[in-house]
């Protein structure tokens, strides 16, 4: 991909591919003329990106691993994200762990009742749930832009700015004085837990069994329809 890129990039622009790509990596990871160190904060906002990511791809595995092609996770993390907000505006004088615990509650379920509803109408009436989460990303991004417009900071910047900065309630504390560190540390710990529940437990293999053949699952006793709203909640 990379070569095919470099000609492309050189038959139009007359560019060396070789220059565009190391502008690529000094803008993820910092320049090489300066004194290069690893944890730069171009470097951790690479890191933290790619934690986000992560975070989404984790939460898909389940599905994905079942064979429910649920593209709705923008929906599903804009909703969370909302959610998140809504306590970090009105929740902001509660003592920081309580905050954090209402936070982490609150984006949880938000995201949950998201995905539970494609569940459902596929457990019940088998509607196709690439485009139920699909359309359903679309109302997420509307129900966004109607609690931006809400909470917008300052008024007429249809933005919510950067949530309670002065005391930074609700953000993750440095660790190690690294800003994302605890993103990090969040994030690897849901990657092995989903990885220990999708190989080793029976719902994992219960997953992995509807995922192959939803007839098998029924032959072998598992409630399919249970199975589909249970793994989307997770």
């Amino acid at each position: 991909a990379l070569v095919v890129c470099g000609v492309v990039i050189y038959l139009l622009i007359k560019v060396n591919p070789l220059e565009v790509y190391k502008s690529m990596v000094e803008g993820a990871f910092g320049s090489f003329k300066e004194d290069y160190k690893f944890f730069n904060r171009r470097t951790w906002i690479t890191i933290r990106d790619t934690m986000m990511l992560l975070c989404i791809a984790v939460g898909l595995a389940p599905a994905f691993k079942m064979r429910f092609w649920n593209i709705g996770a923008e929906g599903q993390i804009l909703m969370g994200g909302v959610a998140t907000a809504a306590c970090m505006i009105y929740l902001k004088n509660l003592p920081p762990v309580l905050l954090f615990v209402c936070m982490f509650l609150a984006s949880v379920l938000a995201g949950a009742i998201w995905s539970f509803l494609p569940a459902l109408f596929k457990a019940k009436w088998n509607t196709n749930e690439t485009l139920f989460t699909l359309m359903m990303n679309y109302v997420a991004i509307q129900l966004t832009s109607f609690f931006v417009a809400l909470w917008e900071n300052p008024i007429g910047s249809n933005t919510v700015g950067i949530i309670n900065p002065t005391g930074h309630e609700g953000w993750f504390p440095p660790v190690f004085g690294l800003d994302y560190m605890m993103n990090v540390i969040v994030v690897m710990t849901i990657t092995v837990g989903m990885f220990i529940y999708l190989k080793y437990s029976k719902q994992g293999y219960e997953i992995a069994v509807v995922g192959d053949s939803e007839n098998t699952a029924r032959y072998a006793g598992i409630n399919v329809k249970k199975v589909i709203i249970r793994t989307m909640l997770i």
